[in-house]
């Protein structure tokens, strides 16, 4: 008896975004650990020491996790109304955040009780930040005003009142102790120095401000407003250097990769954006099932946290490499054979009056190919089928049709079925029949179906729906393609008067592959 030869399974070039390093490293992290907040999380602040405990800011209360923690190991709570922006300062041992009712507190991390408490806004207080000599904190109101404080004596320092909207995002400079940056509503960004009376620097957005964030170098400065990402050039002046609009919603936070290399953008579009700060292109993107607020990178990128309008926390770690085992760890392990005894005899010559045995190597065969190998082909067609075979990955569907119709048997398989498994089939037909990779094979199964089932047809209105379903899908795609081809007749035409040189003429063979390439992700028409 003949060995039985297993389906070959065909493999098409998938469609999509290109397998580069950026996409290598951003996806190994493994599956998102998401913690249920009390409210939508607003802000989130990775303290710059080990631990690395991160703040996360929502509704009244600011908790605190561990790095691998699942639960708060901390929380602030001693706010009368909505707490903002819970920030770190660089030792790790004090946070500050702002209130809805207009005081800035001040905690020891490892107390409960407010150390300071300062009081001089009149409304909410949005924006909190320590200045890197750790001796001051600035402020930003929905008052317009943009406060410095001292820490110890709680004194107002400073008051700036430049703004005419409400000052919604600020960050400190790591190099300059007096130099603060702040973002309002009224569309502008303002650079402030503690040592001067006014604003040094002011910069139109052009939307409402929602975050800013300054390179380490202070170099650049990136805003977000609307759906736009700018870059600045703070050493001349402010000069635009890029304008990012690859979000289609609000941008809502920045952030950027440890590195420096990588600037990260969340927006209420439900996506991340990963930009180089090279080229300023994206090269990556991450998806969320929800609006994002707040987005923070742990050191060296070991995690990505995300806080969404819909109160989850989503957290996602970074996969660890792993080590290859030492000798001792090898005497740890369970015993087991050894790695001689696997290659035991590999090396061997073998010699002239050697007797050759052969032992056939047992076959395994998936479900639809031992039916084909006892001729079921109703039941192989049925196999591939199922869930979620035709849905994640449709290449094994097509094989199995493909080898059906080589051996003469698709309409046998087919044939003889009922209103649900009827339904299956068309439903699969309606899905693929339009990509190009399927088409020639789908067009086959689609004329059997309406030769075999045409006296079906005004039966029921399930399968009707269907077939109406499946002609306007292929209508609107011949359409297109007639379309399309129009469109290549009268660019022919246009460069053929345009040029008058022959070295100069495009063929219409080479716009029709430039073309082709542009439609990757468009369908081909059923002719």
């Amino acid at each position: 008896m003949t060995s039985y030869k297993p389906t070959v399974i065909q493999k098409y070039p998938k469609l999509g975004e290109a397998v580069t390093r950026d996409t290598l490293y951003w996806k190994k992290y493994k599956a998102p650990v998401q913690i249920k907040e009390f409210g939508a999380v607003t802000n989130i602040d990775i303290s710059s020491v080990a631990p690395y405990n991160y703040a996360v800011t929502a509704s009244t209360r600011i908790h605190i996790y561990g790095r691998y923690s699942q639960e708060p190991i901390k929380t602030f709570s001693r706010f009368n109304d909505t707490a903002y922006c819970g920030t770190y300062r660089d030792d790790g041992k004090l946070l500050v955040a702002g209130c809805e009712d207009g005081v800035v507190r001040l905690f020891d991390v490892d107390g409960r009780a407010a150390l300071r408490q300062y009081t001089g806004h009149t409304k909410a207080v949005q924006v909190t930040a320590f200045t890197s000599d750790k001796k001051r904190l600035m402020s930003g109101s929905d008052d317009y005003s943009v406060r410095l404080w001292d820490i110890p004596s709680a004194m107002e320092l400073h008051t700036f009142t430049e703004h005419t909207d409400y000052v919604r995002c600020g960050c400190t400079s790591n190099l300059n102790a007096d130099l603060f940056v702040t973002g309002s509503y009224d569309h502008t960004v303002k650079v402030f120095d503690a040592r001067m009376d006014q604003s040094v620097m002011t910069i139109e957005h052009g939307q409402p401000v929602e975050s800013v964030l300054l390179f380490p170098s202070g170099g650049l400065l990136v805003s977000a407003g609307g759906r736009c990402v700018k870059v600045w050039d703070m050493l001349k002046g402010g000069q635009l250097l890029a304008s990012l609009r690859n979000h289609h919603k609000t941008v809502t936070c920045l952030c950027l990769s440890s590195s420096g290399q990588r600037l990260l953008s969340g927006s209420l579009d439900r996506h991340v954006k990963i930009y180089s700060t090279s080229k300023y292109k994206v090269v990556h993107s991450l998806n969320y099932a929800a609006s994002i607020l707040s987005l923070a990178l742990a050191p060296e990128d070991e995690a990505i946290i995300v806080g969404m309008t819909n109160s989850v926390l989503s957290i996602q770690h970074r996969k660890q490499n792993v080590r290859k085992c030492d000798t001792a760890d090898v005497a740890k392990m369970k015993k087991g054979p050894s790695y001689r005894y696997f290659i035991k005899g590999k090396d061997y010559m073998p010699k002239k009056d050697d007797f050759l045995i052969s032992k056939p190597m047992q076959q395994h065969l998936k479900k639809y190919d031992k039916l084909l190998r006892t001729f079921q082909v109703s039941l192989a067609l049925d196999a591939v089928l199922k869930l979620p075979i035709r849905t994640k990955t449709p290449e094994v569907t097509i094989s199995v049709m493909q080898e059906l119709n080589r051996r003469g048997t698709l309409q046998n398989a087919l044939a003889g079925r009922n209103e649900k498994q009827l339904t299956i089939i068309l439903d699969f037909l309606s899905r693929n029949v339009i990509k190009p990779r399927f088409t020639s094979i789908l067009v086959t199964v689609a004329e059997i179906i309406i030769g075999v089932y045409s006296s079906v047809i005004g039966t029921s209105p399930v399968i009707d729906k269907q077939f109406i379903n499946l002609q306007q899908l292929i209508e609107k795609e011949i359409d297109y393609r007639e379309g399309l081809l129009g469109v290549l007749g009268m660019m022919d035409t246009l460069f053929a008067t345009m040029t008058t040189k022959k070295e100069a003429v495009v063929p219409g063979s080479q716009i029709c592959a430039l073309i082709a390439g542009a439609e990757q992700e468009k369908p081909m028409a059923i002719a």
